[in-house]
């Protein structure tokens, strides 16, 4: 069930999509968001400075009235979007109507969004244009690894429909399980939903047992199995497939193997958060 979502508010490029679906997906389930926003400790000006640039009181006062400023910003837009989606703001403490807040902490962005998170049944993470072809960030695998929560990631351009028609990559993992499990209440709103399952064998029993699965919380999914190719990563072809069918959202499960593993051999993880432009939904 989808009762809390944290949206994590950075106030910048990436912002805009994290607070609209968040919202809107607060709407649809009739569930509370919240949007988090971190401002940087002043330590973190002075380490990121190092030598080069004298530290100065006015300096950190600048720096501060600048955090302070985003924040302000960040926080008029969450509420903005809210309103424009029919939230009220407020803590509406587990009744059945959607509902929005706001909320500032001071730290390291990324583990504070993944400590925040761990008491929210979903959470948001924007993805900049700027970040496309990195192969992963801090706060998602920080917030992906230490919450213990689904993590959406939604693109920068805000996508027409979410959730409509719906891929779900499936490989046997437990992460793949945990991202299913979590998933339900939104595949069970879908129109259309697709599992796909990506391996060297024929793996079409594993890919009717998740269908077989659906089928009983009502959920009519149709099974599309694809081959690996040589020298074309799983992450690649999953991303592909869900193009071809039209998904407007991608769920699976995510590092499977650690993220260090994932940087040095490859993952379909790494894959898919450096190339997706479709919101992705991940559990780990």
């Amino acid at each position: 069930m989808t009762t809390t979502i944290l949206a994590a508010v950075s106030g910048g490029t990436a912002s805009a999509g994290a607070v609209e679906i968040g919202c809107r997906l607060a709407k649809r389930f009739d569930a509370h968001i919240e949007g988090f926003h971190v401002m940087p400790d002043p330590r973190q000006f002075i380490m990121a400075a190092g030598f080069d640039v004298p530290i100065t009181a006015d300096l950190v006062d600048r720096l501060i009235e600048d955090s302070k400023q985003v924040a302000a910003r960040a926080k008029a837009g969450f509420e903005q979007t809210a309103a424009r989606n029919g939230l009220p703001l407020g803590n509406a403490g587990g009744k059945n109507a959607p509902s929005a807040r706001w909320c500032e902490k001071t730290g390291y962005a990324p583990m504070a969004v993944a400590e925040r998170g761990r008491f929210f049944d979903l959470v948001v993470l924007g993805r900049s244009d700027r970040v496309v072809d990195q192969p992963h960030t801090d706060a998602i695998e920080q917030t992906l690894i230490r919450s213990g929560r689904p993590v959406l990631l939604a693109p920068a351009k805000i996508p027409a429909a979410l959730g409509d028609a719906v891929a779900v990559g499936w490989d046997g993992s437990a992460s793949a399980v945990h991202a299913l499990a979590g998933t339900l209440k939104l595949l069970s709103t879908a129109r259309r939903v697709v599992v796909i399952t990506v391996s060297k064998t024929n793996g079409a029993a594993d890919g009717t047992a998740v269908v077989d699965y659906l089928s009983w919380h009502g959920i009519a999914a149709q099974l599309r199995q694809v081959q690996s190719a040589q020298g074309v990563g799983a992450g690649e072809l999953l991303l592909a497939t869900a193009r071809e069918e039209d998904a407007d959202l991608l769920v699976m499960g995510g590092y499977g193997h650690a993220p260090w593993r994932e940087v040095l051999f490859g993952g379909a993880t790494r894959q898919i958060v450096a190339n997706s432009l479709l919101p992705v939904l991940l559990a780990h």
